[in-house]
């Protein structure tokens, strides 16, 4: 088991990249068909030999920057090799996806028992379908009955987005609830990485996942050492914003002020970190459907532990300016203006790029009209396919989990 030491340092979306958590798509994206494609959360079918070379571009894009790639199934096979949490990964692992009979659990255990810790990562990521298992021997009534539905564990093929089921920020995490029970067991593995991976010791939690209010990490923004962004979204409750900026704010952490931006709930604008990101210091990117309807609310602290919440009048880039300190700022918005070309590259994320240094991000390839507005501000773009990848909606920030940042602010 690797006793490397991973701490989280993440006060920046821009200070140089230094570490990274990935995972590449697997067998669980070949279990999505489409019967059950919005039980899963995709709109369409992935080819993944070709998910696959591009999720592999994307990971040498990073190494070549000088980042450190880790994989999540790496990390989960150190720890499985510990029977104890092993079985009391499973346990959870099966209960929280609702293979709960007896009978059910037993032969689960049994098929499963003679996997190599990679092995059994991978297989519960994949899924476990009706045909693999021959002999369950029935205990209780749900051993018995009869179902169509052809997985007694459902595949996780969300899971090659990194950056929703936990978040760094500063020195510790947000372990997050998902707003979809589909994702819920994507945030067991950074429960067990945390609690039990020798990389990751004494994390502090500024959320847990067992909580009843759902946030999710493309929500959430780390604009600097002080401030903070997370997104009222479609997957993210004001309540969980609330709770989280109260612990962040009260802890010894220098963040001062949580901005929660108010985006339109849909689909198409899942995540704020679908319609905004960071590209350096002074520059953003962002969807300019979200622009007037923008609310923007900012919550710092107040006597004896309370929180004080004021509504921001000012425009995004005034708000941005204030907090920020700084003496402008430039909004690069998807499609360079265009709406018909900003619609079209923003369902393939134009604006969700992520930051390997200031002034430099990764993108998707096909968002063109995007990416020149991005170069003609000066800021380089490294770009790889992404035929296959975006077609799961979620672009290279929703990919990757950094852990570690130089704080460009030092």
């Amino acid at each position: 088991m690797s006793s490397q030491n991973h701490t989280i340092n993440i006060y920046s979306e821009i200070g140089k990249l230094k570490s990274v958590l990935l995972h590449c798509p697997g067998e669980e994206v070949e279990n999505i068909v489409p019967d059950y494609l919005r039980r899963l959360l995709f709109d369409e079918i992935i080819f993944l030999e070709q998910a696959r070379r591009e999720h592999d571009q994307f990971a040498s894009i990073l190494r070549k920057e000088g980042v450190e790639v880790l994989y999540l199934t790496d990390l989960m096979a150190d720890i499985l090799e510990n029977q104890d949490i092993r079985k009391n990964f499973l346990k959870e692992f099966m209960i929280e996806g609702k293979a709960v009979t007896e009978g059910l659990q037993e032969a689960i255990f049994e098929y499963l028992d003679d996997l190599s810790p990679k092995e059994l990562i991978n297989k519960c990521v994949a899924g476990i379908r009706q045909e693999d298992l021959k002999n369950i021997k029935p205990k209780e009534l749900g051993d018995m009955v009869k179902n169509a539905y052809p997985f007694y564990l459902d595949p996780i093929p969300n899971l090659y987005f990194q950056r929703d089921p936990f978040a760094s920020i500063g020195r510790g995490v947000s372990l997050n609830v998902m707003a979809n029970e589909t994702r819920n067991r994507e945030t067991l593995f950074a429960k067990y990485i945390l609690n039990y991976h020798p990389g990751f010791k004494n994390v502090p939690r500024w959320y847990n996942r067992d909580k009843t209010h759902p946030i999710e990490g493309g929500d959430i923004l780390v604009l600097s050492e002080k401030v903070l962004a997370i997104g009222i979204s479609d997957r993210t409750s004001p309540v969980a914003v609330e709770r989280l900026a109260h612990n962040l704010l009260n802890s010894s952490e220098p963040i001062e002020t949580v901005l929660a931006f108010d985006i339109p709930k849909t689909r198409a604008y899942m995540h704020l970190d679908t319609v905004f990101t960071m590209v350096d210091y002074d520059q953003f990117t962002i969807f300019p459907g979200i622009e007037d309807p923008l609310d923007v609310y900012s919550i710092t602290k107040g006597e004896n532990n309370q929180l004080k919440i004021r509504y921001e009048y000012k425009d995004l880039s005034n708000t941005l300016k204030e907090y920020l300190k700084l003496p402008a700022v430039n909004l690069i918005r998807c499609g360079d203006g265009d709406p018909i070309a900003a619609s079209r590259e923003q369902w393939s994320d134009g604006s969700n790029t992520l930051a390997v240094s200031p002034g430099k991000v990764v993108c998707y390839n096909r968002n063109i009209v995007t990416n020149n507005a991005l170069r003609r501000n000066h800021i380089e773009v490294l770009e790889f396919e992404s035929y296959e990848l975006s077609r799961g909606r979620g672009g290279p920030r929703c990919m990757s989990m950094p852990l570690y940042r130089e704080n460009p602010y030092k």
